[in-house]
């Protein structure tokens, strides 16, 4: 989900039996203390196995998928968007503007005062050398078409037809407000094109080594558990 797209088996795994899992979850909207449920860092074959066992009428239907979605991050688009579409397992996608990197506010080495991964410098998912790279390209796409660079970001994740939600993590009201005025930008096709050009240039431009793909990802909660770097 970070930084690798390759499945790593782990013979050694220990994990929750998925049919427990969603036992425990079906008790919780039996008692009326749960509406929906929906899963969160997921793979295609986990929201297809969960599904598989609500059809056998085994508990509640998974309604949606929150995992990480981002200019910098597009790997949901790897199986995972098929299953959401076709599925109807809309993504709850959270770091949007990939912890403000996207924003353009640390390139350069900047540090300003009191953001994200100022107080937080251990999170360093998105910092490195082709994280800075792609994020160089995006800014300056931004500029070129007259836009905010995150408030491009956040309408490239708007527009996904595979989307429910995007889960802004924002500090500041200001930053807020970029993110849900983007939600009325519409980007042209032309704009769409340059987008992809660069992301074929910078495909997966993550800190694998900070966060690689888990054998298992965490167990699906009621509402979605979130990343503590959204944004």
């Amino acid at each position: 989900i970070f930084g690798k797209l390759g499945f790593q088996y782990d013979p050694d795994e220990e994990s929750t039996a998925l049919e427990e899992t969603l036992s425990a979850l079906n008790d919780l909207v039996v008692a009326g203390k749960v509406r929906q449920i929906g899963l969160s860092n997921e793979t295609p074959w986990g929201v297809m196995s969960f599904l598989k066992l609500a059809a056998q009428g085994k508990g509640p239907r998974m309604v949606s998928i929150q995992n990480p979605y981002s200019l910098l991050n597009r790997s949901f688009e790897i199986g995972n968007a098929e299953v959401a579409i076709r599925e109807k397992v809309g993504l709850l996608a959270y770091a949007p503007i990939a912890a403000g990197v996207l924003s353009g506010k640390y390139l350069g080495g900047r540090k300003p005062a009191g953001a994200r991964l100022t107080v937080f410098p251990d999170n360093t998912r998105y910092t490195n050398p082709q994280a800075e790279a792609a994020t160089a390209k995006y800014v300056a796409l931004a500029k070129e078409y007259g836009m905010d660079p995150a408030s491009m970001a956040h309408a490239f994740v708007y527009s996904r037809r595979f989307l429910t939600a995007s889960i802004v993590g924002a500090t500041k009201v200001d930053h807020l407000k970029v993110a849900i005025d983007a939600a009325e930008v519409t980007l042209s096709d032309e704009l769409l094109s340059a987008i992809n050009a660069i992301h074929a240039q910078h495909t997966m431009p993550l800190n694998a080594e900070k966060a690689g793909l888990p054998g298992r990802p965490r167990p699906p909660v009621a509402g979605g558990a979130g990343d503590p770097a959204i944004g």
